[in-house]
């Protein structure tokens, strides 16, 4: 049985030690062929996964709070293309704390990015690459432009992870052997569902936001065929006000 810690009140009557407590990576034990993937998302409470295209929308301060303490432990957070076009991801991705906890706690004090794009599309001359403090990875096919792929690997390293697509296997095989042994996934929803029919996710960070949207929104997964029900663990709830911030470890094998 998974505790559940519940924690009434806001976050913020909490320290950040106790936060990364209760975020500990403990979704499996580190292997050797692939990371540890943990994703976080948030989402309103009619399943909106963004307002007006981004997700920034519908987040608090503490689930603000929450997502810079995330990034803080990661060894590094992965991203699709479209998320970081809608997002941005220039400039570091964590404050000066953070830094300095990871150099105390013996990690590099950035975490790494790796951007996960099929075709490419994206600038070389971006703020994203021309003010990233550490050298991104992007994750890549085999049939990627190749005229892109040369003048992208000026500015990041450049891997082939599929054929045609970005195959999850191998994305966290590339991970993996460049020493990336705990990764945060931050979407979107498609690059989310493809890691779900991979079977390769092990934990989900999930701000249930207090509002509606309506219309259209996507979900936090998108992009794949309808799957199995698989069973999930309920490993706490911190509660902000209206907001809840759960955090989930996948079942075991044969859970549903």
């Amino acid at each position: 049985m998974s505790a559940v810690i519940t924690v009434p009140g806001s976050p913020e009557g909490l320290s950040d030690e106790q936060l990364l407590d209760a975020y500990a990576w403990d979704e499996g034990p580190l292997r050797k062929d692939r990371p540890v993937f943990r994703f976080n998302f948030v989402a309103s409470a009619d399943g909106a996964a963004a307002v007006d295209g981004r997700s920034g929308g519908l987040g608090d301060d503490a689930d603000h709070r929450v997502f810079e303490l995330l990034r803080r432990t990661c060894g590094a957070v992965l991203v699709g293309a479209g998320t970081v076009r809608a997002e941005g991801y220039a400039g570091r991705l964590i404050d000066t704390g953070s830094m300095a906890w990871r150099a105390a706690n013996g990690l590099p004090a950035h975490p790494g990015l790796a951007i996960v794009s099929g075709t490419l599309d994206l600038d070389p001359l971006s703020p994203l690459f021309t003010q990233a403090p550490v050298r991104p990875l992007i994750l890549t096919t085999a049939i990627a432009p190749p005229e892109r792929r040369t003048a992208l690997e000026k500015v990041a390293d450049v891997a082939v992870a599929g054929a045609r697509t970005v195959e999850p296997e191998q994305a966290g095989r590339v991970l993996a052997e460049r020493g990336f042994h705990r990764v945060l996934c931050e979407g979107g929803p498609h690059l989310f569902g493809t890691f779900q029919a991979a079977g390769l996710v092990d934990g989900l960070c999930l701000t249930l936001s207090p509002v509606m949207t309506a219309g259209n929104a996507t979900r936090i997964t998108a992009g794949t065929p309808e799957l199995p029900p698989r069973r999930m663990e309920l490993a706490h709830v911190l509660r902000s006000g209206d907001t809840l911030l759960l955090r989930y470890r996948t079942a075991g094998p044969g859970a549903g």
